[in-house]
């Protein structure tokens, strides 16, 4: 997805060309429905840039929003992280397209306030928001795992625990220090989310 925005006006008309003649979808993935409800849901800034993180309080605020958002629609939420960029979720829900459509208003709601306190109306804010659907046991800790080391991979923090908008440390609480190393050790992340969230 994230490649997209490297390319040149010429090679985006390409690439629309070419998915247009195969009959591919040039707007928008199929959703891949999981048999658990288990999804990682993930959205970043337009361009990957730093609208969330204007500033602790408008991070903290979207972050409480964004939780309070997804708590009707899920039955646990697992982790989560909220970065200056993008943000990722990882939740139990039998209700996926009302929570996205819930997302696209919750952007829409940000878009809009945000814009205003920074004095750039009409500025794109989100690229959108995707979901990626378990696919066993073994990808869902994987998953947990990503999502708590985010802000590691993206050097805001040296440990999970120090990062203020995510939950890394009610986890690491919950789970104890033992058994999150075993889960660390037993479900790495290896190259997860390589080239989307650089």
């Amino acid at each position: 997805m994230y490649e997209w925005r490297r390319m040149s006006p010429a090679e985006r008309a390409e690439v629309l060309r070419v998915r247009r003649l195969e009959h591919r979808p040039w707007h928008s993935l199929p959703r891949r429905m999981s048999v658990e409800g288990r999804y990682l849901i993930t959205a970043a800034c337009y361009e990957h840039r730093h609208h969330v993180g204007v500033s602790s309080d408008r991070m903290a605020a979207f972050e409480r929003e964004w939780i309070g958002l997804c708590r009707p629609f899920a039955t646990e939420i697992t982790a989560w992280v909220i970065l200056p960029n993008h943000y990722h979720v990882l939740l139990h829900t039998e209700h996926l397209l009302d929570l996205l459509a819930a997302v696209g208003r919750l952007h829409g709601r940000t878009s809009h306030a945000w814009n205003g306190e920074d004095g750039t109306r009409g500025r794109k804010v989100w690229g959108g928001a995707a979901e990626t659907a378990m696919k066993s046991d073994g990808h869902f800790w994987a998953t947990v795992n990503y999502v708590h080391h985010n802000p590691v991979k993206h050097g805001y923090v040296e440990h999970w625990q120090d990062w203020p908008f995510g939950n890394a440390r009610e986890y690491l609480e919950a789970m104890g220090r033992d058994e999150a190393e075993r889960i660390w050790s037993d479900y790495p992340i290896r190259e997860y989310g390589k080239g989307w969230d650089d």
